[in-house]
């Protein structure tokens, strides 16, 4: 799969997706996706302008118009997420990610996808910690400070973000992750941008939620934008641990280097943009602790007021009496244990264990059942039969071993 890289959009799709074309042809390849690293600017028309937050002077339609009313088609499908000049009344329409016009894809506030079996994952907005714990209480029409603060990176998406076990291929940020320079020539970095010295020196330059998205996900790819520069690293993660390959891009402009073609492996195509499954669970799991004011996210109240240990135990079944014969005893049926009743409870949840048409009910008369190890009187061992399955750990075998790292891949320059 060869995947096109851009930094910072500023609404010029038609230029990319021209870079892109001449790319394809001088190269005799196809691309398969692009992504963008954020300011976006999916504005749809001119009152959506009044939502971004740049100087009047530079308040211009550009062109995503045209691909919004069908006017143009994206001649590849693309996945952004958003920086900190968008749209934002357009953008927060689309808070759980979703079409932004037809073959381009918003990855939401945080949100993770899949392209083909590849995962995509991003996080929208820059740092800034006086907003970070606040809740989404922005709303358009936006005064002067909501119009800045709505692209504030929140706790609450970073900690569904945190939530992700699954690997991910590919993760972005608008602004990089703190410390990335540590993983990199930062020497070169500021002797092109000088002013950066003092904050790579003080510890300021970049995110420190990104920083903590980077250290837990370890994507095999971080793509970030927001300081109209190139900047590429290596993160290795431990001693032995998988590698992250970081790339910083910059704006579209001509002679600025904005685009990049990586390749990666994939399955065969065609390829497209698909709801992932864990980040699904994980939206439902938190959705209920959204927060829409301006208080936090209401993650740990609950634990808090009550405390964080387990509910107390309760007998459920009548105990083991030895001056009773077994035939005396009542018979085995189905309790519902007070402490199960009190988490889900406690949870908000429905409790579902005494659901008698539950799906993994196992069908006598499947065919895939043996029958003869259900038969009277037959002696085989059952499968669920533990303590007889551990004669089979003795056997003897050789280590198995660990898989060699593939080395990194390159890639490809494309100047715009």
């Amino acid at each position: 799969m060869k995947i096109a890289v851009e930094g910072c959009m500023h609404g010029e799709l038609d230029n990319v997706y021209r870079t892109i074309a001449e790319l394809e042809r001088a190269q005799n390849t196809k691309i398969d996706l692009l992504i963008c690293c954020g300011d976006f600017q999916a504005v749809r028309n001119e009152k959506d302008l009044d939502s971004l937050n740049v100087k009047p002077k530079y308040r211009q339609m550009n062109t995503f118009w045209k691909y919004y009313s069908g006017q143009e088609v994206a001649p590849v499908p693309t996945v952004f997420i958003g920086g900190n000049h968008e749209a934002s009344n357009y953008l927060w329409e689309l808070y759980y990610g979703g079409w932004a016009a037809p073959n381009i894809y918003f990855l939401g506030f945080a949100g993770v996808i899949k392209f083909g079996n590849i995962r995509i994952g991003g996080l929208s907005g820059i740092y800034n910690f006086r907003n970070y714990k606040l809740g989404h209480f922005e709303r358009p029409p936006y005064n002067e400070s909501q119009i800045r603060s709505i692209y504030h990176v929140r706790e609450y998406d970073v900690h569904k973000l945190m939530q992700v076990e699954k690997p991910i291929d590919i993760f972005l940020s608008h602004d990089w992750p703190l410390g990335i320079t540590d993983c990199g020539n930062w020497e070169a970095l500021v002797r092109f941008k000088p002013y950066f010295k003092k904050e790579i020196q003080e510890r300021t330059l970049g995110s420190k939620p990104a920083a903590k998205l980077l250290e837990k996900l370890k994507p095999s790819y971080w793509f970030s934008a927001h300081l109209h520069c190139k900047f590429p690293a290596l993160v290795q993660h431990g001693g032995s641990g998988p590698v992250t390959k970081f790339l910083a891009l910059d704006k579209c402009l001509p002679g600025r280097k904005f685009l990049q073609i990586i390749e990666i492996e994939s399955d065969p195509g065609p390829f497209e943009i698909c709801y992932d499954e864990e980040w699904l669970a994980i939206t439902r799991a938190f959705n209920s602790a959204i927060p829409l004011t301006i208080r936090p996210a209401d993650l740990w109240t609950k634990l808090l007021t009550r405390g964080a240990k387990p509910f107390e135990f309760t007998q459920t079944a009548p105990c083991y009496d030895p001056s009773q014969s077994a035939k005396t005893c009542p018979s085995a049926e189905h309790f519902r244990n007070p402490q199960t009743e009190a988490l889900l409870k406690f949870l908000d949840l429905p409790y579902l264990l005494d659901n008698s048409t539950a799906s993994g009910v196992w069908n006598y008369n499947s065919p895939s059942v043996s029958r003869g190890s259900h038969s009277n009187g037959n002696e085989d061992i059952p499968v669920d039969d533990v303590d007889k399955l551990e004669e089979l750990a003795t056997a003897d075998g050789e280590d198995i071993p660990i898989d060699d790292v593939d080395e990194l891949e390159g890639v490809e320059d494309a100047d715009g």
